[in-house]
């Protein structure tokens, strides 16, 4: 994390397309850092960090599903607009989370 960055909200979740991982919401950015776990011995590494958008760049954030629940937010990115889905425990706070710290 940068100087004057604080973590908001984390959360071990997994996204549609990058799938498990750790989303972190700071006071900047939204970041996504992958997993890699082992069974076997019950261990989880952090991986690499494959989304980290500035707050400055959500576009959109809303909520969908209905059994399967996730938080979503669509993003400029280098390649354009693109979407996230993450399945999260408490899709409601996320939203209200981020929407708060975009404010402040």
């Amino acid at each position: 994390m940068e100087d004057g960055e604080n973590r908001v909200k984390q959360e071990d979740c997994s996204e549609d397309k990058l799938g498990p991982g750790i989303l972190t919401l700071t006071n900047k950015r939204l970041a996504f850092d992958k997993t890699q776990a082992r069974i076997m011995d019950f261990t989880k590494r952090m991986g690499d960090t494959v989304l980290d958008v500035p707050l400055e760049n959500v576009i959109k954030i809303w909520k969908e599903g209905l059994f399967i629940k996730k938080v979503c937010f669509t993003a400029k990115t280098n390649e354009g607009e693109q979407t996230y889905k993450f399945g999260v425990f408490n899709t409601k706070s996320w939203v209200k989370s981020i929407e708060q710290t975009m404010k402040e």
